[in-house]
């Protein structure tokens, strides 16, 4: 008997927040994350001399990655954040390339959106996934630490590393994989700035389970916190450990 994966977040608040995001940056708010993440995988395309005829994109609002392969004559189908639902069946052998930006992590059922992304590429199919990874935010867990004191809460959602998610594409069924990951470090000259540049990305809770808000103590123990991290320039740097998944059919 099949257990239904467990509901770490919550749907509805996860297609808001990644509305938001991109209504910020339509603002001209932060978007360097999936920005990078666009031109490292193009990168990774080009190296491989892959073309391909049809594709996939999941979460590129900014078009860094789907505008370059329109240009290659690539036919792009662009998919958003939130309203394209990685869980659910899409149509088999439909694509050359499926890419998917920043938000694959945090899915509930992150084996069968493989095994969906999987089924929904053309023989000889290339599917690749970039998103913050284990070892990400590590300023933010300990600012979080000291804004809760001593009745911590569960703020952070639980983040893919390597290992795991090699495992993961094997028990997809892709015929090869490959997984690595590389560091984007960013400075901040305040908390309220990467608060900020982490709303803007959509990187903010949706977890099912609510957490307490933080209290005025509380922010000012995580500015305290945050404060204490700053280098000799008044500024804090914060690592997002970028995930890359990629699997052929």
């Amino acid at each position: 008997m099949n257990r239904a994966p467990p509901r770490i977040f919550d749907r509805r608040q996860a297609s808001a927040k990644w509305a938001r995001a991109r209504a910020r940056q339509r603002g001209g708010g932060a978007s360097y994350l999936a920005d990078t993440m666009a031109e490292d995988i193009l990168e990774r395309i080009d190296f491989m001399r892959f073309e391909p005829g049809r594709a996939l994109i999941i979460g590129d609002a900014s078009g860094r990655l789907g505008d370059p392969l329109a240009e290659r004559g690539v036919d792009g189908t662009i998919g958003l954040l939130g309203e394209f639902d990685e869980e659910q069946p899409g149509p088999p052998a439909m694509f050359d390339l499926i890419v998917h930006l920043l938000g694959l992590g945090m899915v509930n059922d992150l084996p069968g959106a493989l095994i969906h992304a999987r089924n929904a590429l053309a023989e000889g199919g290339l599917f690749v996934a970039a998103f913050p990874g284990a070892g990400s935010l590590p300023v933010l867990r300990e600012v979080m630490l000291a804004a809760d004191g001593d009745r911590p809460a569960a703020r952070i959602h639980p983040q893919v590393d390597n290992r795991a998610a090699t495992g993961l594409l094997e028990r997809a069924g892709f015929a090869r994989q490959v997984v690595d990951s590389y560091p984007l470090r960013v400075r901040f000259p305040s908390l309220e700035r990467m608060l900020g540049d982490l709303r803007d990305h959509g990187i903010t809770g949706s977890l099912t389970s609510p957490t307490p808000p933080i209290t005025r103590a509380g922010l000012e123990r995580a500015r305290s916190a945050f404060d204490a991290l700053r280098d000799q320039d008044g500024k804090v740097t914060e690592t997002f450990e970028i995930l890359v998944l990629t699997g052929w059919r």
